[in-house]
Parts: C-alpha cells; structure tokens; sequence
C-alpha cells in the first residue's frame, strides 16, 4: 500500500510542476515517497536549465594529396558528427520508434509514457520503464561523455538519485526551448554509442555496413536503431546476434505502429538476412593500409609535425587530445604515385631483408610540402627476426626524430660552403690550384696529420688536383678545393648557411659542435654531420627555388570538424639567399650530373648518368661519399622538385655500404625526381649574372674548358687522413 500511495503521490507532483516534473514519477518509488511535492516543484524552478554541450570527440581523417585516397585515421572515440539531412529518413524514423515514438508530440516529459509506466510497474519499486524520452537520453549522453569533467564527475551527473534524475528533466526543459526536435534527434544520433567501438550514426553505418548513413536501408537502419539498449551486448559482429535481430524486429513493429512503414514493410525488413560488412576504421599510423604500409613512414613525420604546431595546443598532451579528438579533415602532400616510385626505387637497391636501407625523400621547392617518405622497410610493430632491425620498424629514418640522428652525406655539405663563399662575395671563377694534400690551419695529431695541423686529400688526383673554380671543384667533388674554401671564409659561415637552410643538427657532438666550435670545425664541408634525406631534399630545394627556404610541411590542408580552414598547414616560406647567389649555386650544380653550366663551365662530373636519365630537361645535383663508403648520398633537383637519398646501415654507421652503390643511389633518386616532375612543363633554371659568375670586372672566357662527360667516382671526403675524429674538438679528420 505505501508503495502505490508512493506511486501516486509521485503522479500528483509531476501533475502539479505542469509536465516539467513528471519524469520524478519515473524514479523508484522508495526515493520519492517521503518527498514533499511542494519541495520537490521548488527544488526543480531553482535548478539551472542551461545545459553546456561540450564537442563530442570526432575522428580526424588522414588522406593523401588526391584528397580521397584514406591514409589513417586518428580516435579515442571513432566518431563523426553528420548533419540529420544526411540520414536516411527511415534511419530517423527507426531511432525515434527504438527510443520514443511520441519524441515529436511530447515536450522534455511524455506524462502518457509515464502513466502507463506506473501502471506496467505496479508496486515493484523498480523505475518506470518506457518514461525516459529521447530528449532525456540525450541529456545523459552529454552529460556522461562530457570532456571538461573527469570521470568522477561524469559518473556523479547520472547517477542514480532523485536530485540527479530532477536535474536531467529540467536539462531537458531547457534543451526543448532552445533547440528544435530535430536537432535533438540529431545531436543524440551523433552521441549513442552503437556498440562494436562505434560511437555516433556515421561511425556505426560505415562500421557494421560499410557505407554512410545516407545509404541504410529498412532492415539495416533498424538494427543499429535496436542496439542503442545493449550497445556491447547485442552488437552482431561479436556479441548476441539473435539479440540483435530480435531488437531489429522490436524496432521494425514500433515503426508500423508509428504509421510511419506498414506492416508488410516491417514483416519483410524482418525477414531479411542479417548482411553485415564490418570494417574497423584505422587508428593511428600503424594502421595504414597493408598494401601501403610504406606510408606509415610519412604519417609519422606528420604526426611529429603536428605535435610541434601551436595552433593544436599548448602542450604537446593537448595537440595529441586534438588530433584523437578534434574531428579535422587532413589533406596531406603524400603523392601516391612519386612514393610509389621512391619505394620502388628503394628496393631496387635494397630488398626489404637487408639490413642496408635506402630512405629517400622529395619535397617541392617554393612551398616545402613533403611529397614522399620512403624506405625499404614495412613501417610495423611485427617482431623481427632474432638480431635484426629489419625488415619491420617505425624509427622515423627518412626524417629523423625520436632517437634517430640521420647519416653522414658526405660532398653534399660542399653545397653549403659554395654558397658561403658566393655571399663573401667569392664568384664562381674563383680558382685554386687544389693539391692533395692540402696543409690546413686546423690543428690535428695522429698519424694522418700532417705537422700537427689536419690535411685532407683528394681521393682521386688525377681527377681532381690542379686548378679548380667552383663550376668543376663542385662538378668533381674536389675536397681541398672546398676545405680551402671554407678556411677562407671561416667554417662557421658554412655552418650557419647550413642552418639557414634548414639543416638540423640532432646529434649531440654535432649539435655542441656547431654552438661552440664552428670556427674550427674544418671538416663541416666534408660532410661529417648527420643529416636526414628530407633536411637534405629541402636545403637544395630552396637553392632550386632561387633562396626561398620553406619549412617542410606534410600537409597542404586542414579544416575543422565545422568545416574551417586551420591555417597551420600553410606554406611559411621566406627568403634566405640573394636569388643570383641560389642562381649561382644551381649552375655550379649542374657539373655533377653531366649537364653544362650557363657559361659552359662544367668539365666532369660524379654522376653523369642522372644527365642522361633527364635528357633535355634541366637538372642539378651533387653526390657525397662518406669515410670508408659507409654511407652514400645523392641530391637532386629541377626548378619543380628535389629529392634526396642516403645509402646506409640504421642500426651500423660503421657497416660500410660500399662504392658500388654510389650510382645505384644516384640513378634511384633521379628516376623518382623523373617520375615527380612527369606531366609538369620543362622548366629551366635561371642563370646567374655574369658578376657573380666572374666577378665585378671578369669576363667569360672566349674559350671555355671543353666538357669531359666521363663519370668519375664521387669519393669525397675519402681522402681525410685518420686523426682525432670527424666530429674533433677541431674539425679533425675522418675516422
């Protein structure tokens, strides 16, 4: 009797709070029966109705250039928000027959769904089942999802107490008079978890049928609409099937009581096969698809980029939280044809069971945007076999970062000098007559110095000894051409233009090298610091681009989950170098490959066979060996592309890759330059004034040296004598 006298007086106060109140009916009965109804209607006029709707968390999507080729996908929650307009109207109609078939006649409270709950209940002291509407559910939802609260909290906004079910109803007041029921609906079908991982209607469609919520059918609609109840219980890929089927028939009778299918539709709906699709959307960078799990490399870097902007946070836990979280739209550069090409270049070096590795990278001049990261490696967690580093690992070795420091690229650094020089005011006619070996002002000891002080050599005199200029010292990879050089201008100057290029010192000894001793560091242009093909891709890049250094970028844009343009993925370029000065640079690059220089100055190169590879189309690059071959480095590049790639064992810097390979390397980052410029016009670079060719009163001469197009072997900095070490206190020697 006190039960049902609880019941009722329970009815009374919903009665009497003129609707607002009714769902307190729905509370169990031994918590409403001491309350008074002129309290409780009080309480409820006093509680706030605002109800803060925090963003949902929502999956950001990874695509390539294309803009519709899916890289990844980054969530803690896999979830995408939709409009209602692109829901299928029976998938509407099938949520609000699961969860409220009166959701549009009734306000915040249904009091029929109330009555009849009291009266289905009786006495059992349970609450009233059917009287939570779909305006309350939603109310929940945001309250127990919300990320501004902690777990604690968004455990106490739902729990089950009189004060907490009052505030939902009056929540749910609020939500009535501010937003129309469809959007309600629509906020609630974004929020429902469907179960199987999948939150929200559009995670749920493309999860379970493999295609968007615009496309359900009858049968499919009402079998997600039936899940919302036992969303981990009954989801049919891995829980109770039956149940699901059994919802979906539950479901499919509301709707033809709701008027809004007939019964023969719903018997027919019922009668179909469960046909399920289930897909897992990709998390993460390991999660790339299989057949290109080569593009995990590039995603890597790009999250390494994004946690470096400012735009996503302050700290790097918050820009992660909104990568997961935030619901961008991501077009990256990762051109999928030019990293086909690098990859298959790769392996055309080293197979994927070597323990050498060939990373490449290529970047377009003039924005920064990386256009390709590739290796001959699968970017994966699976286990090696016992001993090796290979064929599987996410070790960023194209870009560098999280431990890994790069490789020693030899001659390419002699790039940085040429340009140090032509700011100085050097021109490219500056001759010295490059002996072998050259004394230098360096100190060294060690049976390789030579009277205390270091002396390099060139590895091939007779290549390489004699008068040179920066056109075929460049051209012939003279090393004591470039050391004099340097010991003209300073090392230091090297260094910076280094830096000012981009070049980024990860290795502590290099790093400390370049901050305290770059005066002394004589063997900077020999190459000795470590480097990444992508820092290397992009210094030359901005020589291609006549001195305009952009920051290397993964992406070419970014909009939020409302559809705005985020900024943070814009080009930031901005000019580092007199464009004669790049103009220069590029004309003295274009000896190594077997092409000519403007002023017909090139007379034997390291890697000619590049100039055959692009015939009359103009490129330019540079080989670099480093000590002992353990690494072997080429860069190329036209005015629309450069590309770099560095021969190397990761795990061994002293595993030597061997000579060998030195126009293997050569060839593989050609062609993929080759492949990357394909379709783009013939452009042609810039040639320098006449000034910085030969100074303020030279004059070409009337007889240049005649070209000699036979390659020789770019040994670089081989000829270093052994002293106290590349990386020494003073500039030392190769080791």
């Amino acid at each position: 009797m006190a039960s049902r006298v609880g019941r009722f007086t329970g009815v009374a106060m919903c009665v009497v709070a003129a609707g607002a109140v009714l769902a307190v009916a729905a509370l169990p009965v031994a918590l409403v029966g001491g309350l008074s109804i002129n309290s409780l209607t009080a309480d409820f006029e006093s509680l706030p109705s605002d109800l803060k709707i925090a963003p949902s968390p929502q999956t950001t999507s990874i695509y390539a250039r294309d803009g519709k080729t899916l890289i990844t996908t980054f969530y803690d929650e896999n979830r995408k928000n939709v409009a209602l307009s692109d829901v299928a109207p029976v998938m509407r109609q099938a949520m609000v027959a699961a969860e409220d078939t009166r959701f549009y006649q009734h306000g915040a409270v249904d009091l029929k769904s109330v009555l009849r709950a009291l009266v289905s209940d009786g006495s059992s002291g349970e609450a009233a089942q059917g009287a939570s509407t779909l305006t309350m559910q939603y109310v929940r939802n945001v309250l127990k999802t919300d990320p501004n609260l902690t777990p604690a909290q968004r455990a106490a906004a739902t729990e089950d107490t009189p004060g907490r079910k009052i505030q939902e109803v009056r929540y749910g007041v609020g939500l009535e008079k501010s937003m129309t029921k469809d959007q309600i609906l629509q906020g609630y079908l974004n929020i429902a978890y469907f179960g199987n991982g999948e939150y929200g209607i559009y995670a749920a469609s493309e999860g379970y049928f493999g295609k968007p919520p615009s496309q359900l059918t009858l049968p499919e609609a009402a079998l997600i609409a039936g899940l919302v109840q036992s969303p981990d219980t009954d989801n049919p890929v891995d829980g109770d099937k039956a149940a699901a089927l059994s919802r979906r028939t539950y479901v499919l009778g509301a709707m033809a009581g709701m008027h809004v299918i007939t019964q023969a539709q719903a018997d027919a709906a019922s009668a179909t096969p469960l046909d399920l699709h289930p897909s897992q959307s990709p998390n993460n960078c390991t999660a790339v698809p299989a057949a290109h799990n080569d593009w995990g490399f590039f995603c890597d870097y790009f999250r390494q980029w994004w946690n470096a902007q400012p735009a996503f946070g302050t700290t790097v836990a918050d820009r992660e939280r909104a990568l997961s979280e935030g619901g961008y739209t991501v077009v990256t550069s990762l051109d999928p044809n030019i990293q086909a090409s690098a990859l298959h270049q790769s392996l055309s070096v080293y197979g994927y069971d070597s323990a050498k590795a060939l990373p490449i990278a290529v970047v377009q001049p003039g924005t920064g945007q990386v256009l390709s990261l590739a290796v001959n490696r699968h970017y994966s967690l699976a286990p090696n076999p016992p001993g090796q580093q290979y064929p599987n690992t996410v070790s960023q070795l194209i870009a560098g970062g999280n431990g890994v420091n790069g490789y020693q690229a030899g001659s390419t650094f002699k790039l940085f000098t040429m340009l140090a020089g032509l700011e100085a005011g050097k021109p490219l006619s500056t001759r010295f007559d490059a002996p072998s070996p050259l004394v230098t002002q360096f100190p060294a000891s060690g049976p390789g110095s030579c009277g205390g002080f270091w002396c390099p050599v060139n590895d091939n005199p007779s290549f390489m000894d004699g008068q040179r200029t920066m056109w075929d010292g460049y051209g012939r990879s003279v090393n004591t051409y470039f050391v004099w050089l340097e010991e003209q201008i300073g090392p230091q100057k090297a260094v910076e233009m280094a830096q000012r290029l981009g070049i980024t010192f990860r290795a502590s000894s290099d790093a400390s090298l370049a901050a305290n001793d770059a005066s002394e560091w004589g063997s900077f242009t020999l190459g000795v610091a470590d480097t990444t093909p992508l820092d290397l891709a992009n210094a030359y890049a901005t020589v291609a681009d006549e001195g305009t250094y952009c920051k290397p970028v993964p992406v070419v844009s970014i909009t939020d989950a409302s559809g705005h343009k985020v900024s943070a993925g814009d080009p930031n370029c901005h000019q580092v170098l007199d464009p004669d000065i790049a103009r220069a640079a590029t004309d003295a690059a274009r000896c190594p490959v077997g092409q000519q220089s403007a002023y017909g100055m090139c007379n034997g190169g390291t890697a000619t066979n590049v100039g055959g590879i692009f015939g009359d189309r103009p490129v330019a690059g540079k080989t670099g060996s480093s000590e002992n071959n353990a690494t072997e480095t080429f860069v190329g590049f036209t005015p629309q592309v450069a590309a770099a790639g560095i021969a190397a064992d990761p795990a061994n810097a002293s595993d030597s890759v061997g000579s060998a390979v030195e126009s293997s390397v050569a060839a593989a980052v050609a062609h993929t330059l080759m492949t990357a410029v394909q379709g783009l016009p013939v452009k042609k670079f810039t040639a320098p004034s006449v000034t910085i060719a030969y100074g303020p009163d030279g004059r070409p001469p009337a007889n240049p040296p005649a070209v000699t197009p036979h390659q020789q072997p770019d040994q670089g900095d081989q000829g270093a004598p052994p002293g106290p070490g590349r990386r020494g206190h003073r500039g030392g020697s190769t080791q």
